[in-house]
């Protein structure tokens, strides 16, 4: 029984280690082996040694013939040129080359370069170094990524912009928020900030454009009608009542200044004539011009008061019709206040009894200047009739005196 045990365990432990010997990587030729070229001992080989992975052959190998080591040869020979190992490759450069050249894949790599030394296929042939840009790997995983990533940018970057596009031409604020992977949001976000850019360019085309037809349609008409294009869009819509209201405002200005002249002339005239069913503004324009031209023909009236008194020695109303300009008449002769200092100094030189020729400065009040120099003149002589007399009565006063004294020493 004991023996019999022993024996089971010893062909079990025997069938492991066959299994491990031919249990690696690596495709087998027409007579089922290959040979081994890397990692041998790994797999309880020689370098270089011939091998079987069904197990057969192994024990024969060493009792065949010259003609079955040389069919062995040839077998490994024709195999070698038909697959290769990841041991077969100079450089993981290589082994990328190739893997290229062949457009293997994870689901396709009839020479399992994939599966050589990994547990799983995952699109990487051989082991690849661990700072190796595995993008550059056809099919790659990372290359497969990456070119979802290119997609996502590209595709997010053409509906940015077309969106950008619209929402600039519209004249809204700019949003470029978007949701997907970061790669269709990073192309999202560029190209909506293109888009925008250009659409904003057309809009400020386009609102320019409204305002010249606003601005067309104030300088032929009163009524604002806007246009449809430009009713859809508050912004163009807007523009487009700027560009009238600027043209009504400029056409109003225009008529406030007519009504504004018409209103001097007639107030000038004194003859009111407002206009009937005018805006207000221009009704205002017209009494506003009106008054100027009062004002001016008041002055007119006030004037002819003012040079009068240098002309007269007394006020006296003139013959006007209206009362408002004998009103403003009196209130310009009495407003010349010079006809006192003409009044003082021509008195003043006939009192001190200088020429009495009429200064030049004061020729235009010839008669006031006259009338006042004669007028010292007499208060001066009646000055000296006075002295006169005093000193007269003084003379006699004094003679009486002395006659009176001499009287007295004669007695």
């Amino acid at each position: 029984m004991k023996s019999f045990l022993s024996l089971c365990a010893l062909l079990l432990l025997l069938m492991i280690i066959q299994g491990n010997v031919y249990a690696h990587p690596g495709r087998t030729d027409s007579s089922g082996g290959h040979t081994c070229r890397t990692n041998c001992s790994q797999w309880g080989l020689e370098d270089g040694e011939y091998h079987y992975h069904d197990g057969s052959g192994s024990n024969e190998s060493d009792s065949s013939d010259s003609t079955s080591s040389d069919e062995s040869t040839s077998s490994e020979s024709s195999n070698d040129a038909l697959d290769k190992d990841c041991s077969d490759f100079s450089s993981y450069d290589e082994v990328v080359e190739y893997w290229n050249s062949k457009g293997y894949s994870k689901t396709y790599d009839p020479e399992r370069l994939d599966g050589w030394g990994n547990k799983v296929d995952d699109g990487i042939p051989c082991e690849a170094p661990s700072d190796y840009d595995t993008t550059r790997i056809n099919n790659s995983p990372a290359q497969l990524a990456e070119k979802e990533a290119e997609k996502d940018l590209d595709s997010g970057e053409e509906v940015g912009y077309k969106t950008g596009l619209s929402d600039g031409q519209k004249g809204l604020s700019s949003n470029s928020f978007s949701k997907g992977s970061d790669s269709y949001q990073e192309g999202y976000e560029k190209g909506y900030e293109v888009g925008y850019k250009e659409g904003t360019t057309q809009f400020e085309t386009l609102k320019k454009n409204a305002f010249k037809s606003g601005y067309a349609l104030g300088e032929k008409q009163d009524k604002l009608k806007v246009p449809q294009k430009y009713g859809t869009i508050k912004a163009l819509t807007s523009s487009y009542e700027e560009g009238f209201n600027k043209a009504i405002k400029e056409k109003d200005e225009k008529k406030k200044e007519e009504y504004l002249a018409s209103g001097i002339k007639d107030g000038k005239a004194d003859v009111l004539n407002e206009p009937e069913k005018a805006k207000d503004i221009f009704l205002d324009a017209y009494q506003k011009g009106y008054k100027i031209g009062q004002e001016e023909l008041k002055e007119t009236y006030v004037k002819q008061g003012y040079a009068a008194a240098f002309t007269i020695l007394n006020y006296e109303e003139p013959d006007f019709e209206e009362e408002k300009y004998k009103d403003w008449y009196k209130e310009g002769f009495k407003s010349n206040v010079k006809i006192k200092d003409i009044v003082n100094v021509a008195y003043q030189a006939g009192l001190d009894g200088k020429s009495s020729s009429v200064p030049e400065k004061y020729q235009h009040a010839k008669t006031i200047y006259q009338y006042n120099f004669d007028k010292g003149t007499k208060d001066r002589k009646k000055n000296n009739q006075a002295v006169g007399s005093v000193f007269g009565l003084g003379m006699i006063g004094w003679l009486g005196r002395r006659f009176y004294v001499a009287r007295k020493m004669l007695k």
